[in-house]
């Protein structure tokens, strides 16, 4: 019983940890014997930790390089679902590139009915599938200030950006369908046909205000949208 209290005790730490971004996405979390000594444990009550945040889908455990960080992603908090990028990055398959990072005026974008007036931060990335064009993404963020390059911006995840920025995500809501590409983006997926699948995904804060409103866009021919579940 004593065991389970502690490991517990270190799994939470860990995954605040992770949350904070103390340890970042793609990073090495320290070594089975740094953590002992870390929170004077034992070797078990350190495994049975890591264990824990494999199951849970935020670290990876890799024979002879170590432990790394796979997801620091708000689904992982809100339920026991695996989500999308955290399969295809765990199988070391996905990568991103930052394409733009500017302050726009909402009524100047596309979802000028969402933030009206307000000015927001514009991010769109490109995530590729070994190495293949395979997802667009589009941040429309208000109440924050764009980082000044993005340099910036290209190993940070969106939730530790904005959690840096005050702005905390309490709940989402996600949409998907069906689209017809535009000519731009049917151009920067390298896709032959016009049907993709777009996700739009709102993000709120603990009062409901909408802080996050972001859409995907999915080459799903390269790799089909699944999320897994523990039952």
């Amino acid at each position: 019983m004593v065991v389970e209290i502690l490991y517990q005790k270190v799994a939470d730490d860990i995954k605040k940890n992770i949350l904070s971004g103390v340890y970042e996405l793609d990073s090495l979390i320290p070594t089975e014997n740094d953590l002992e000594k870390k929170y004077s444990v034992s070797k078990i009550t350190v495994r049975k930790a890591v264990e824990q945040l494999v199951a849970e889908g935020y670290l990876k455990k890799k024979s002879g390089i170590g432990t790394r960080v796979v997801s620091n992603h708000l689904f992982n908090k809100l339920s026991k679902a695996k989500s999308y990028s955290t399969i295809v990055r765990e199988n070391d398959q996905l990568t991103k590139q930052v394409l733009e990072v500017t302050n726009v005026a909402a009524k100047d974008t596309p979802i000028a009915a969402e933030f009206g007036n307000q000015k927001i931060v514009y991010i769109k990335r490109l995530y590729s599938l070994d190495n293949k064009p395979f997802i667009i993404v589009n941040h429309y963020l208000p109440n924050v200030e764009a980082p000044k390059g993005i340099q910036d911006l290209k190993n940070q995840s969106l939730y530790k950006f904005l959690r840096d920025s005050g702005q905390e995500i309490n709940s989402f809501k996600d949409e998907f369908s069906a689209i017809n590409l535009n000519n731009d983006d049917k151009k920067l997926l390298a896709k032959t046909d016009n049907l993709a699948l777009k996700r739009i995904r709102r993000g709120f804060d603990n009062k409901g205000n909408l802080i996050e409103y972001t859409e995907s866009i999915y080459d799903s021919d390269k790799m089909p949208y699944k999320i897994e579940y523990e039952i």
